[in-house]
């Protein structure tokens, strides 16, 4: 999808925003910084590398302004590109990604290794994002296929069971101020009496998936989930095995935030 251009020469005076204001009427935003971070999103999550060409006609800038932009990244170790010239990821976002949750992800890792192997299912730790549910950390089965669920995934918090789960591990005060006050889906309320979210279908043709809440104090709202090709399944058994999981996960962060390691 095409990132508007806000604030460009070519936007009518009419629609501009004031100076020192944003089209939403806040604090200005940084428009070289913004297109820099949309095309670190739209390299990392594409399915294959994109050309310069598909990234700057994505970004909606001439491909000298998206030049500029790649070669900061570059300069930064967060873009490469490949022999063929595409971009790809570079080793610096691994720096970063450090650093996100990391005690998190680390507590995370054993459980969500079990369950992926014993599940033969991708699982994985989604954490709220700005109103939307960001894949923190994945593990994939270590043998036979999976449907994959990339570290960075993202989409709208409203649409799938992490999302869902997310909500439902907020209490109903805290998620309408997150919100905005709009009111959530039906199945967040379901999802917090049953103890978990499914969805089928919804994110992805084709692609289902099961996720139980996972809160613990000065972490983001987050969710414990499993991914997989959609087919008949005991839900309600794989709801337990996850909200295990995540007890155990938040029990293991309970116990580094009481002694301190």
């Amino acid at each position: 999808m095409t990132a508007p251009a806000h604030g460009s020469p070519d936007t009518p005076s009419a629609t501009r925003p004031r100076k020192g204001e944003d089209a939403s009427g806040g604090a200005p935003h940084s428009q070289t910084l913004s297109r820099g971070l949309r095309m670190l999103e739209l390299v990392v999550s594409a399915p294959e590398p994109p050309t310069i060409a598909e990234v700057s006609a994505q970004l909606g800038v001439h491909r000298s302004i998206a030049y500029r932009i790649l070669r900061t990244l570059e300069d930064h170790g967060l873009i490469t590109r490949d022999a063929s010239g595409r971009l790809i990821g570079a080793p610096g976002l691994a720096v970063l990604a450090r650093g996100v949750q990391q005690d998190l992800q680390s507590a995370a890792l054993p459980e969500l290794t079990t369950l992926a192997n014993e599940l033969q299912m991708s699982a994985f730790v989604a954490v709220w994002g700005q109103g939307e549910c960001i894949t923190l950390v994945t593990v994939e089965p270590s043998h036979g296929h999976a449907v994959t669920q990339r570290p960075g995934t993202r989409h709208p918090l409203d649409r799938g069971a992490p999302g869902l789960a997310v909500q439902a591990g907020m209490g109903p005060e805290e998620l309408a101020g997150l919100t905005g006050g709009l009111p959530p889906r039906v199945e967040v309320e379901q999802a917090r009496q049953r103890g978990y979210a499914v969805s089928n279908d919804e994110v992805l043709d084709g692609v289902s998936s099961v996720a139980v809440p996972l809160r613990v104090d000065g972490h983001l709202p987050a969710a414990v989930a499993v991914v997989y090709a959609t087919r008949q399944l005991d839900v309600e058994a794989l709801g337990r095995k996850l909200a295990l999981s995540a007890e155990r996960v938040a029990g293991r962060l309970g116990q580094r935030l009481a002694t301190g390691h």
